[in-house]
């Protein structure tokens, strides 16, 4: 995730980076004493100087989010709650008002949310789509992440049902073959989602978006610009119904136009890590010598990579390369997009999601069927795109 430079005629970065926090914190997804991560994680997750980063945890501090031990890093202060409960509107109630919303507390059931990572608006758009769901019902929501762990996915799922979970929003960890412990839930009829997944070969209740439509929309879009050159890469070196399903999209848009599929422009067997140097990193020779004009990368982490890794070779972003990724880097705080970008409205899968495990719940006769929901994506304009310049 990256806060756009041009965002700071309307607030601060180091405010973006707090109120970033801050939101988390709201909706339950950081708890009491959870650690933050380091200055340097904030500053390449955020794009942003130390000074910022140093600015922005110091004021959390000073305003009882979070406390610093030196040598170990910060945390989630416990009066972070008290804090996130003042920031939120508080409506007001008489006394009979109160008696109801006590009892409707105290009766609200558990749903379950496993999430692999929690690194960038992508989740947190999610977690809003399902909170604004569950926020006027009897439910609300836990959530457990796995850390792309299959392992971590089994204890998550076992954990949340033994802790009185009645139903489970399951964002499944890349891997090739899904989570037997999914395959256990659906045998015991337990109430569950898949979110921005489904598994081939294996019906399950699912909310994703149209992976195969959307990757045509980035082609068409780089093809109406001039671009023949198209490269499309992703970092999971693994197979996914996600990822497999956006390269047949892509091939499909560039069969229709009648251009040859070229195999070296398809780059998705390689995964690399925060400290792998420039020189190593797997694309850096298809930017070093020009071998494609435009890139879509199927994460925004990958293109904000791609982007970094342009400017340390001096090329020039859209002048000499245009790059389409997808899920959009900016926050709500931000202006125009910076990046040209595949939205694919996580807050209505979110909240989708929500509203099929309701109607599972509530036992409706509509949904005893595998129900697969598709949410269809758009392909929203940026500064990172633009014609190709042809030298004469």
């Amino acid at each position: 995730m990256r806060v756009s430079a041009r965002t700071d005629e309307r607030q601060p970065l180091y405010l973006q980076i707090q109120e970033h926090f801050k939101q988390l914190i709201q909706l339950g997804a950081m708890e009491e004493n959870d650690k933050f991560p380091t200055e340097k994680q904030l500053m390449e997750q955020f794009g942003v100087s130390r000074m910022t980063v140093s600015n922005a945890l110091t004021q959390l501090a000073k305003d009882g989010w979070i406390y610093r031990i030196p040598g170990r890093g910060s945390f989630v202060s416990p009066e972070s709650r008290t804090q996130a409960d003042e920031s939120l509107e508080i409506k007001h109630f008489d006394a009979s008002d109160v008696k109801a919303h006590d009892e409707r507390a105290s009766s609200r059931k558990m749903i379950g949310f496993v999430l692999p990572l929690l690194e960038d608006f992508f989740a947190i758009r999610l977690l809003k789509g399902i909170n604004s769901v569950l926020e006027n019902t009897n439910y609300y929501v836990s959530i457990v992440l796995t850390h792309n762990n299959k392992e971590r996915e089994k204890e998550a799922i076992q954990e949340l049902i033994k802790n009185g979970a009645v139903g489970l929003i399951i964002f499944p960890i890349d891997a090739e073959t899904y989570n037997e412990e999914i395959l256990v839930l659906k045998l015991r009829k337990f109430p569950f989602v898949l979110i921005d997944r489904y598994l081939p070969g294996f019906d399950t209740h699912c909310v994703c978006s149209d992976n195969w439509m959307s990757a045509q929309l980035a082609v068409n879009h780089l093809w109406e610009l001039g671009h023949r050159n198209i490269a499309i890469c992703s970092d999971i070196p693994i197979s996914t119904v996600t990822v497999d399903e956006r390269i047949r999209g892509y091939m499909e848009a560039l069969k229709q136009k009648g251009s040859m599929i070229n195999p070296a422009l398809i780059v998705t067997d390689f995964q690399v890590t925060d400290t792998i140097p420039t020189e190593k990193h797997p694309l850096y020779h298809y930017l070093k010598y020009r071998t494609a004009t435009a890139f879509i990368t199927l994460n925004l982490k990958l293109g904000l990579n791609i982007t970094s890794m342009a400017k340390k070779l001096g090329i020039n972003v859209p002048r000499d390369l245009s790059i389409i990724m997808y899920d959009n880097p900016s926050s709500e705080l931000d202006g125009n997009p910076t990046f040209t970008h595949i939205d694919q409205h996580e807050q209505e899968i979110g909240a989708k999601s929500a509203e099929l495990l309701l109607k599972l719940l509530n036992c409706q006769e509509s949904v005893t069927e595998p129900t697969k929901v598709i949410v269809k994506s758009t392909l929203v304009l940026g500064e990172s795109t633009r014609e190709l310049l042809v030298k004469k």
